[in-house]
């Protein structure tokens, strides 16, 4: 009887192995086609900036792969020449990096605050942090357009900024407090009887312990202040808006710009998913942390 038994679990051990070896190439391969999907429309933008304007008006992008010489860099000479492209990439670029690094340094300090420091009603600060969190942002664009209007910073670069600032900062402030109160206290307080006060504890343990929830946060913010459109066409003007809003002012002028849009809108695309991907290890790293003990 014992003999049997092994034989079974011989077999079905055989079997199991089989089935995972199985289900894990049948996982890799639904992910392959995935991810080959999903750039599909990437892969269709680049060779369509790279066509010529009646070439595009006349074919499908993929016809590229027939006709290798209808590639051409002549529309990205034009969009250099454009100065409206490049004047709001260098907004989208002012405006993106003060409003993701602000985030991150204001969210730290306050995180760190709320995790270890103790301060009258450090509790009840925080759920107003926390009940932020749930205020829409278009609740907010007419009396802060009234705000800067009065102030004098509608209309510029600053005011963008300080509005994305304003809103990123409760996501921020919530992420990073629940992250930094992970930090094992025993390592605080060896820093502290080696006489680390507490910008010293905060700069040289606890911001290179949470490099992987920073790494997340600035991916976060860089992508939504990047990607929006909604915040810089109330609150830009023609010499301050971004990408978002130059590109829909060329498609109004569809016909005559198609070949200004093809370059721009790959540009505007490419450049968040090239800093995903670059921060993309600290990134994973930083959603799963906490997740396991």
């Amino acid at each position: 009887m014992t003999a049997i038994d092994d034989t079974v679990r011989g077999k079905r051990s055989v079997a199991g192995r089989i089935g995972e070896k199985l289900s894990g190439g049948l996982v890799q391969f639904v992910l392959l086609v995935v991810g080959a999907l999903w750039l599909v429309p990437t892969v269709g933008l680049l060779l369509s900036s790279l066509r010529s304007p009646d070439e595009m008006a006349a074919s499908g992008w993929w016809k590229v792969f027939s006709k290798p010489s209808q590639l051409t860099f002549d529309s990205y000479s034009k969009l250099l020449e454009n100065s409206d492209i490049t004047t709001s990439l260098l907004n989208t670029v002012l405006i993106t990096v003060p409003a993701t690094l602000l985030v991150i340094v204001i969210g730290s300090l306050a995180g760190y605050a709320f995790a270890w420091m103790r301060f009258p009603g450090r509790d009840w600060w925080f759920l107003v942090v926390v009940g932020l969190l749930v205020v829409p942002v278009q609740l907010a664009l007419v009396p802060i357009a009234k705000l800067f209007g009065d102030i004098g910073i509608f209309g510029s670069v600053l005011g963008v900024v300080l509005f994305h600032v304003a809103f990123g900062l409760p996501f921020a402030v919530f992420l990073l407090r629940n992250f930094f109160a992970e930090i094992p206290r025993e390592l605080l307080e060896a820093a502290r009887l080696d006489g680390a006060g507490e910008l010293r504890l905060f700069v040289r343990v606890v911001m290179p312990l949470a490099a992987p929830a920073i790494a997340s946060l600035g991916i976060f913010q860089f992508l939504w202040v990047w990607n929006d459109m909604l915040v810089a066409l109330v609150f830009t003007d023609a010499g301050s808006q971004p990408i978002t809003v130059a590109l829909q002012t060329q498609v109004r002028q569809f016909g005559n710009n198609v070949d200004v849009l093809g370059p721009g809108a790959f540009i505007s695309m490419i450049i968040p998913l090239a800093v995903f991907f670059a921060f993309q290890r600290h990134f994973v790293s930083g959603v799963m942390a906490g997740a396991v003990k």
